[in-house]
């Protein structure tokens, strides 16, 4: 009996230690980090950009990698990816496209390269991308154009789950950027996204601009009104199990000295919502233009 007892109670402190561990997860912060071998090439570059990570409160870095890296640059990537893990922070590898939507050649290019970052993990174990980020942009084509025109969704969503497919059996996560154009699809084409991966990045961008009449806090209250506004569109009719949860990206031309506190108002104002994520921001390389 005094055995059996002490079983449960291992299974309770187990239970209310995973519970407290993911109940209290910070929400993500992100940060896009584009032209990786020229920026970390740099003096100092990895040390310079864990110092920003650390600054503004970063705690997970999307990483741009180019078709071929060249030894060199694997080299500033596991020194780079070394420095952020040391301090908590994770790395994705950043994949680009604006036609991976496409079956065919242009899906086969990329996971190619998502190939690569897998090969990449093998060799350096210890210095491993946590995860992939996606940036296909199929609504930057001609074709595409438009408010409505939501044809390539389908495809989109198939390019998500594909790399899904490669990356969680090789142990990383997948988060995808997404346009506020596909909220406003309809449910299906909504659930079609939402469930092939685990996680997206909605480009909230341009609804300011620092040279905007509006005062900082009417800024604020506007990025707070519309994130709930799309993150309530977004899910919209689901209650499907594993839907994926939403980060806020906004970038700096939008806000300029003003974007610290817009994001800290996006996890003021969501919270609490289930669906949210946390922010990213867009994007190291606007910080070193200054």
């Amino acid at each position: 009996m005094t055995k059996r007892l002490a079983c449960c109670e291992s299974i309770v402190l187990v239970a209310v230690f995973f519970l407290s561990r993911f109940a209290g997860a910070a929400p993500v912060h992100g940060l896009w980090v584009w032209k990786s071998s020229t920026v970390l090439a740099a003096s100092r570059g990895a040390e310079d950009l864990l110092a920003f990570c650390k600054s503004e409160g970063i705690n997970e870095v999307y990483l741009s990698i180019s078709e071929r890296s060249e030894a060199a640059e694997q080299s500033q990537l596991t020194h780079l990816i070394g420095l952020m893990h040391a301090s908590d922070i994770r790395v994705e590898a950043l994949l680009s496209s604006a036609d991976a939507d496409q079956a065919g050649k242009h899906l086969e290019t990329l996971l190619r390269r998502l190939q690569g970052i897998v090969a990449f993990n093998r060799r350096h174990a210890a210095q491993r991308f946590d995860g992939v980020h996606l940036d296909i942009e199929p609504q930057q084509r001609p074709e595409n154009k438009g408010p409505g025109n939501l044809r390539f969704v389908p495809g989109l969503a198939e390019a998500f789950r594909a790399v899904r497919v490669v990356a969680e059996p090789a142990g990383m996560t997948v988060n995808a950027d997404i346009p506020n154009k596909v909220l406003k699809g309809d449910l299906s084409e909504r659930r079609m996204l939402l469930t092939a991966v685990p996680r997206v990045t909605l480009m909230m961008y341009e609804l300011s601009s620092p040279s905007d009449a509006d005062r900082a806090e009417q800024k604020a209250d506007k990025v707070a009104n519309q994130s709930q506004k799309f993150l309530a569109m977004a899910y919209d009719g689901l209650s499907d199990r594993g839907l994926a949860k939403m980060a806020i990206a906004l970038r700096t031309p939008d806000y300029g000295e003003l974007l610290r506190p817009m994001l800290k108002k996006l996890d003021d104002a969501n919270r609490a919502n289930p669906h949210y994520l946390g922010w990213a921001r867009h994007s190291y390389n606007d910080s070193l233009k200054k």
